[in-house]
């Protein structure tokens, strides 16, 4: 079985429960092929966890920023707490390692992976305020997740590539973006979009995610790219 300690040691944090540490990595499909073991996969402690991390990210903005509207907070929050930057903290932390997968899940190193990363990691935020409290999954943050925001304010990422783009192509091309789901895979529980933007009846780019807002996001990003509409 995998021998936690040493990941303890890498994120400064010492569990009082050993299983909770465990149960956080432990995904859905990992115990559909080992049945009986006694353990529940990691989803109520993401649930709980993307709270925590939601409220302790918002605090830290809040004071950091003071001059920043609600409008501007929100998008810079969701430049903070998204997919793809927290799973490049958790591969960063070495969590790809200690990740309890079925057989099948274990071989996709793609797309899918980064996802169940930054559910892992935000399962790990839930376990460690379950197990250690409010102080020490705000270390936990401040340590591995904050650090990330100078760049992201730095590189103005934070801004709503929807709203960014809708504002340029009515300024350059008179237009208003229009979303389209050009594909949608996965079951209920782990769905994935794919979203065209269009100018008029033109493709222009495409995004993925695993809400239909997120796939947008990702069109929107892609839109200003080709259109070389990032200033």
């Amino acid at each position: 079985m995998i021998n936690f300690s040493d990941f303890e040691k890498k994120i400064g944090v010492s569990f009082k429960d050993k299983n909770l540490l465990k149960q956080a990595f432990i995904h859905r499909s990992y115990i559909n092929e080992n049945g009986g073991t006694g353990l529940s996969h990691n989803e109520r402690l993401e649930f709980l966890g993307d709270a925590v991390l939601e409220l302790i990210v918002t605090d830290f903005l809040f004071k950091k920023y003071p001059t920043y509207t609600e409008g501007e907070l929100t998008a810079l929050r969701s430049a903070l707490v998204n997919a793809i930057i927290i799973s490049q903290i958790a591969t960063k932390i070495e969590m790809n390692d200690y990740l309890l997968l079925s057989k099948g899940e274990s071989k996709d190193n793609g797309k899918a992976r980064q996802y169940i990363l930054a559910n892992t990691y935000e399962a790990l935020v839930g376990a460690i305020y379950l197990d250690g409290g409010y102080g020490v999954a705000d270390k936990f943050i401040a340590k591995t997740l904050l650090p990330h925001t100078e760049e992201i304010v730095a590189k103005k990422l934070w801004r709503d590539a929807k709203s960014l783009v809708q504002e340029k192509a009515q300024e350059f091309v008179s237009c208003t973006p229009q979303y389209s789901v050009l594909s949608e895979t996965g079951p209920d529980h782990d769905k994935h979009f794919t979203v065209g933007i269009y100018f008029g009846s033109s493709l222009i780019a495409e995004g993925k995610g695993k809400s239909k807002q997120e796939a947008e996001q990702k069109a929107a990003e892609a839109a200003l790219k080709v259109k070389n509409w990032l200033d």
